[in-house]
């Protein structure tokens, strides 16, 4: 489906965290620079947003200028929290804040993590059979990224879905153990989840992403802070069925899992 008119672009979903995301480096600079932006903005009147960008105020006037209508931003629920000090719900709240100010209609997305974030234990799946987890005692509704992008759908391609927060989740709130075990019975294997300690996560962490990263993802998970269990039927409500499952989306990518 397009869904930004004339010009006939789709969107992209992408992970929510730009440090965990597999962004191509043109494609990254061109956010960092809204005035490159120009001409791919020409006919666009509605426009997918991803967050935590420099100079995302810019972008939006350069947007509105272009005759772009309204927003669809890809958040997540720690904009709720609204912790400046927080490195991850600090772009969160400051996107928010900028697209409100811009005077476009808008519509936030704010999903919990990604289906497709289990692709991260692809070089584990690939070396053995046990699974070291991160956070074991953290349930989370993690969503199907395909109905992230139904969702936004809507929300570009009408006035329904203006000035609303949609809260997204898959239907189950599951255990990184959880997950294995479906991924297991998907793939035929005898996989075993380990769950690592608080210490060997920020460990991991650390070896990935700068420390102020770090210190939002122990702040969000090992403390607490951010709420990933609770469910919401928003998916339905908006696309008219039930969201994926996590079995349905491993079903559905399981020859990646197989490389």
């Amino acid at each position: 489906m397009s869904v930004t008119g004339a010009a006939g672009r789709r969107p992209s979903i992408d992970c929510p965290w730009p440090e965990r995301s597999r962004h191509t480096p043109g494609a990254a600079k061109g956010r960092h620079r809204p005035a490159t932006m120009a001409e791919a903005l020409d006919g666009v009147r509605a426009l997918f947003l991803l967050p935590g960008y420099d100079n995302q105020a810019d972008l939006l006037d350069r947007a509105k200028k272009a005759g772009v209508q309204r927003i669809a931003l890809l958040s997540s629920a720690s904009a709720a929290l609204q912790d400046l000090d927080n490195a991850v719900s600090r772009y969160m709240t400051l996107s928010e804040r900028a697209v409100r100010e811009s005077d476009l209609a808008w519509t936030f997305l704010r999903p919990r993590s990604f289906m497709s974030n289990a692709l991260r234990w692809l070089p584990q799946l690939a070396a053995g059979d046990v699974v070291r987890v991160q956070f074991p005692d953290v349930r989370v509704g993690a969503i199907d990224p395909a109905d992230i992008a139904a969702v936004a759908a809507r929300a570009l391609t009408g006035a329904d879905l203006d000035g609303r927060i949609l809260e997204l989740t898959g239907p189950q709130a599951l255990l990184p153990a959880d997950q294995i075990a479906v991924l297991a019975a998907v793939l035929d294997r005898q996989l075993v989840a380990h769950g690592l300690t608080t210490e060997e996560t920020k460990a991991e962490l650390a070896a990935t992403m700068p420390q102020h990263y770090v210190d939002a993802f122990l702040n969000f998970f090992a403390d607490g802070a951010l709420d990933e269990e609770t469910l919401y039927p928003t998916v339905r409500e908006i696309t008219g069925r039930a969201p994926r499952t996590f079995e349905q989306w491993a079903r559905a990518h399981a020859a990646d899992f197989a490389h």
